[in-house]
């Protein structure tokens, strides 16, 4: 039975533009998918919000996994905040499992997202989900919470994100996803 890791945001201190935070609407994306991934034969373990990053990458490589899903939203920096829109799926750049996993999240979460030009994969050095992890990795920006109109996508989409990472997993993995 396929393996995997969902490690949503940790950063509680990370506030959306019209209230709440990172932590919590991550974790209902998590939350979501649970059955989408029982359904689709795939077991999970989860970290927790109480957890350090250190401590959630700890448990992802005490584990067997074939996948190390990071889940996020970004923010801009002060002098752009608020102004950016988009999804990045970042992905080391010497994974190549990394690699692929991060190209289907973005081909499929373009099929979501309201701007699918907006989606794009980066590789990185500088994310420790990404460098510090022995399983493929890739971390997930789903949109900008610090602009309105990404953080109302997020909001409002919670079931429909959480379908599409699931479908993600299961096609990187090469099982039938299936509705539960």
């Amino acid at each position: 039975m396929p393996n995997i890791y969902l490690s949503p945001s940790l950063q509680e201190w990370n506030p959306y533009v019209d209230g709440g935070n990172e932590e919590y609407y991550m974790n209902l994306v998590a939350d979501a998918m649970e059955p989408y991934l029982r359904a689709s034969g795939i077991s999970f373990t989860r970290n927790s919000p109480d957890m350090s990053l250190r401590q959630a990458i700890n448990q992802s490589n005490m584990g067997n996994y074939d996948l190390h899903l990071a889940i996020h939203s970004n923010a801009s920096g002060e002098s752009s905040a608020g102004r950016n829109r988009g999804v990045e799926v970042y992905y080391y750049p010497t994974s190549e499992k990394g690699q692929d996993f991060a190209e289907t999240l973005a081909t499929n979460f373009s099929e979501l997202y309201p701007n699918p030009e907006k989606v794009r994969t980066i590789p990185t050095t500088s994310l420790g989900e990404l460098r510090l992890t022995r399983t493929p990795a890739a971390l997930i920006e789903v949109a900008y919470h610090d602009n309105l109109d990404d953080a109302r996508f997020i909001r409002d989409n919670i079931n429909a994100i959480a379908r599409n990472l699931s479908k993600s997993v299961a096609d990187t993995l090469g099982v039938p996803f299936v509705e539960p």
